[in-house]
């Protein structure tokens, strides 16, 4: 079985968006000069590898579907995604969101389509019959809440207080 690579560099993780197959490994090489603690609590699989530099964990084995987000323990803002796919034909968008799948065979074909900033409940699901020629758009519509203002603590707020009031 082929080992697919998420590779920690720059404190990020690279690529940002995977897909594998059921019963696929993933492996977790560090080219970063500082540790990682890379983890998933994703119900498709929960993991935890420990602090880890030069060295590379044995691959992690992704035997169930589902959507994996993975993060670091050190920095917080790291975050990427494994698409763990039963299904027979699974495939990335390019960097225009387009997808050719030229081995899809003609005939009636059920079709998720997953972003990484839309939730599950709003997962678009298309069906019907495709030929060799056609071309079918999904649109997906990401709404975006604006940021909430950080709560201050009462020693901000006393001091936004006294500076405001002059």
């Amino acid at each position: 079985m082929q080992t697919n690579n998420i590779i920690q560099r720059d404190a990020t993780f690279n690529p940002h968006v995977t897909t594998v197959p059921t019963g696929s490994y993933v492996a977790f090489p560090n080219e970063d000069t500082t540790r990682h603690h890379v983890f998933s609590f994703s119900p498709a699989k929960t993991f935890d590898l420990e602090l880890f530099l030069s060295e590379t964990p044995p691959p992690v084995h992704f035997e169930q579907a589902g959507v994996v987000v993975l993060g670091c323990n050190i920095h917080d803002q790291m975050q990427a995604f494994i698409v763990v796919s039963d299904a027979p034909y699974a495939a990335l968008t390019n960097s225009t969101g387009t997808l050719e799948l030229p081995e899809l065979p003609e005939g009636r074909h059920r079709r998720r389509v997953w972003h990484s900033r839309v939730d599950d409940s709003q997962n678009v699901w298309w069906e019907g019959e495709i030929s060799d020629t056609d071309n079918i758009t999904v649109a997906l519509e990401l709404n975006a809440l604006p940021p909430q203002p950080p709560k201050l603590s009462p020693l901000q707020q006393r001091f936004r207080d006294a500076t405001h009031n002059h």
